[in-house]
């Protein structure tokens, strides 16, 4: 648990349940923690934990980032994600044992870039984790799990995106839904009209039901 700086919030005696929030590019753990506020009082013995991001951030001198955008080309995203993915895996291997909550009891939620990591990762981690919820992201490399989709752990995911997002356009939405769906994923997701990249009330609401339904089924 020393690699990464990151905030908690809930039961960190004997939790039940681990959700890691994953915030995006030129943010920190910080900012997604505030979620934990909405979902605690329904999720009691669930532990909320929000790391940094391993990189200080090349915009930003206040913030961090998974890995760089500065060149957003797809080949280009995918080389910059694949040494970070270990880095999560890890993380979440550390929380798991730290805190003794098995993989099927932890879950993850990201946004924007953190969705990315979410969705690249915990597909090839060694063990299923019980969901993925992501905001405003989308899927590097989804045609690989559409052309060997038995070579990746499948877990429900619920996608968020609002449809006049300018930094993730709500195009990669219905292109992660489509790639994940061909795979065989349980995916399930919706799009808030007027929406920026951000997150409204509807979709913490939703957010929250779907982290219910897969970490108290």
């Amino acid at each position: 648990m020393q690699d990464l700086n990151f905030y908690k919030y809930g039961n960190d005696i004997d939790p039940k349940s681990l959700v890691i929030l994953l915030h995006g590019y030129g943010s920190n753990g910080q900012d997604l923690i505030s979620l934990a506020d909405e979902w605690a009082a329904e999720m009691p013995n669930t532990l909320f934990i929000s790391p940094d991001a391993p990189e200080q951030c090349e915009i930003s001198a206040f913030g961090f980032q998974w890995f760089s955008l500065f060149d957003r080309r797809a080949d280009i995203m995918l080389k910059n994600i694949q040494p970070a993915a270990p880095i999560l895996e890890k993380f979440i291997q550390d929380c798991a044992d730290n805190f003794n909550v098995p993989f099927e009891k932890i879950a993850l939620v990201g946004f924007s870039q953190g969705t990315m990591m979410s969705l690249y990762t915990a597909p090839r981690m060694d063990k299923a984790i019980a969901g993925v919820l992501g905001y405003s992201g989308a899927l590097l490399n989804g045609q690989a799990l559409m052309d060997a989709p038995n070579n990746y752990l499948k877990f429900p995911i619920y996608l968020a995106h609002g449809s006049s997002d300018d930094v993730v356009p709500v195009d990669m939405f219905e292109e992660a839904h489509a790639f994940l769906q061909g795979a065989g994923y349980d995916v399930d997701g919706h799009i808030t009209p007027g929406l920026g990249h951000g997150i409204d009330l509807d979709g913490v609401v939703k957010g929250r039901d779907f982290l219910k339904r897969v970490l108290y089924p």
